[in-house]
């Protein structure tokens, strides 16, 4: 018997109904988000083709070269220990027991509530010559001044490198960790029985395995790594971010900046469909009715030992060394930084993320909802292209957004001034209203996919008994999908709150005039030399960024129900 003979055919129709009774005007609303969502970068888009190509050959020829080739290197040596580090300790603590095993499945998702940004101005302050390193090393070797020794300079390529993996190899351990955790039992087992070594069953089973997820979450540290403004900027590394922001404030070409743009653009969306087609292809199947629960090994001894500093030493570099400087600067500062701009600087914060996070889920959940009740091809290409916001880095997004405000100002201008002779003028451009609009871009796809997770879990035979009582696609979206999605929504806002607190390139570029955030804040003094005095600020935006990494880590950790071998 085929797939399709074996569907319920009752179900298949009631399900046919309720998409056939739908309204036209769901599918119209959510075409208008779609266009919502990608009017930034198809304005971009657009400026970049009909902007005047005079000072292209000057970029080619002496800025793009130095950028291209720092951007590449950057995103190779960021991937390359990323990897090591996140494939690596997963599959320690996915297969082996050892001390502290229980405790780093925890720890090891930490870093990533440390943005890059902080570890930057965190690691600059700790390994410059006054910080804690280099006043250690004078202190017990006796040395006088810096011509005494040598000392790496963390300024550079390779210390932004270095800092940057140290934070973001949690998303290649997180994917790799949940693949690790699919895999079957019985194949690892097989390779055992088999001769090969614990070592040789990594490499020829789980790494080959686990290649789709691990790319995925490289695909994910490499559009981090593009998105990103202020680390690079902090080490004096030239990425390709920096040029743009360098061209459209500093050399005043924005049509320049979007050209730039646009070939940054290329790039993302190739990191995007890399990171879809993984996921596409990160399929396992069990023959097996039921799911063993994985081998595990005991290590003991010096192998037990190096364990534990292979997981303790990503942890420590990453959030340890960080968050003790920020904890040590807050105490020091706390008292002048509380009495000044920081509770301002808080409600800007949360009043943008939260109008962010309220918009985005709202928007979300219209275009989910329609998807289930129109579940067709346009739909679809709808949804992934809306998703496409998350890959655009921040600098990137904030001139598209830009440009298509401009667009529709001019417009609203031109047709006020025609019918009752009123200029405008600039009705969000310049507010704290681009700045929501956008994080709505940006994180549209964190709200679509928790709430498409959760709507999948719902039997359509729900939709069939409201539709069967008399109530309109409205009523059903109110009265039964909204109760039910009350932890998908949850879940959604507090991601997008989170993410819309840390956002820097974005807030930096389109905020009004003495307007700050927690984000620009410390940005801002970090760049006076001055970040001891916003620890506060940035500690805040870490430990705000904790709560939504304990969730994923719980939802990861307990994703496999495995049943006893009998």
């Amino acid at each position: 018997m085929s797939v399709p003979d074996m569907v319920n055919p009752q179900q298949s129709l009631s399900s046919q109904w309720v998409r056939r009774a739908a309204p036209p005007y769901w599918t119209a609303l959510s075409a208008a988000i779609f266009l919502l969502i990608i009017s930034p970068i198809v304005g971009l888009v657009l400026t970049a083709l009909t902007s005047s190509a005079e000072s292209w050959p000057h970029l080619v020829h002496t800025i793009l070269p130095k950028a291209l080739r720092d951007t590449a290197l950057l995103m190779i040596g960021v991937s390359a220990l990323s990897i090591l580090a996140g494939a690596g300790t997963a599959w320690l603590i996915t297969l082996y027991r050892f001390p502290g095993r229980r405790i780093f499945k925890w720890l090891l998702v930490v870093p990533l509530a440390m943005p890059t940004y902080l570890a930057a101005f965190c690691y600059v302050e700790v390994w410059d010559y006054s910080g804690w390193v280099q006043t250690a090393l004078r202190s017990t070797f006796g040395f006088t001044n810096a011509r005494d020794y040598w000392f790496p300079d963390i300024r550079s390529l390779g210390g932004a490198v270095f800092v940057m993996s140290s934070v973001l190899f949690p998303y290649v351990y997180l994917t790799a960790r949940a693949s690790f955790l699919a895999q079957s039992a019985n194949v690892l087992e097989a390779s055992r029985t088999l001769g090969c070594s614990p070592w040789l069953s990594f490499w020829k089973v789980g790494l080959p395995l686990a290649r789709p997820a691990i790319a995925a979450g490289t695909a994910l540290v490499m559009m981090e790594c593009l998105n990103d403004i202020g680390a690079v900027e902090h080490f004096g590394v030239n990425t390709l971010t920096i040029t743009v922001y360098d061209t459209w404030l500093e050399r005043g070409s924005l049509g320049g900046a979007a050209q730039i743009a646009c070939a940054m653009l290329i790039a993302v969306i190739f990191l995007f469909a890399l990171e879809r087609w993984s996921r596409r292809q990160q399929q396992f199947y069990q023959l097996s009715g039921k799911q063993t629960k994985l081998p595990t090994a005991r290590l003991t001894s010096w192998k037990a030992a190096l364990a534990f500093i292979a997981c303790f030493m990503p942890f420590l570099l990453g959030f340890g060394v960080p968050g003790l400087f920020l904890v040590d600067a807050s105490l020091s500062h706390a008292s002048d930084a509380l009495q000044g701009s920081f509770w301002t600087n808080a409600f800007n914060s949360f009043m943008l993320a939260s109008f962010a996070a309220g918009i985005a889920m709202f928007l979300g959940l219209l275009m989910v909802f329609t998807r289930r009740l129109r579940n067709s091809t346009l739909m679809n290409a709808m949804a992934i292209g809306a998703s496409i916001g998350y890959a655009v880095p921040g600098t990137v997004l904030a001139i598209g957004v830009l440009i298509t405000l401009a667009a529709v100002e001019r417009v609203v201008g031109g047709l006020t001034e025609t019918m009752f002779g009123i200029t405008t003028g600039l009705l969000v451009s310049g507010t704290s209203a681009a700045i929501v609009f956008a994080y709505v871009v940006r994180f549209f796809t964190i709200s679509q996919g928790t709430l498409d997770a959760g709507m999948a879990k719902l039997s359509p035979h729900l939709d069939d008994a409201a539709r069967s009582l008399g109530r309109t696609p409205s009523g059903v979206l109110k009265d039964v999908h909204l109760p039910l999605l009350r932890p998908a929504l949850g879940v959604g806002v507090l991601l997008v709150f989170v993410d819309s607190m840390k956002e820097l390139p974005a807030t930096l570029l389109l905020r009004p005039f003495n307007f700050d955030t927690l984000a620009t804040q410390v940005y801002t003094l970090a760049s006076l030399d001055l970040f001891e005095e916003a620890a506060p600020a940035a500690l805040a935006i870490v430990i705000i960024g904790l709560i939504p990494l304990m969730l994923l880590n719980h939802v990861i950790s307990t994703g496999r129900r495995a049943v006893p071998k009998r």
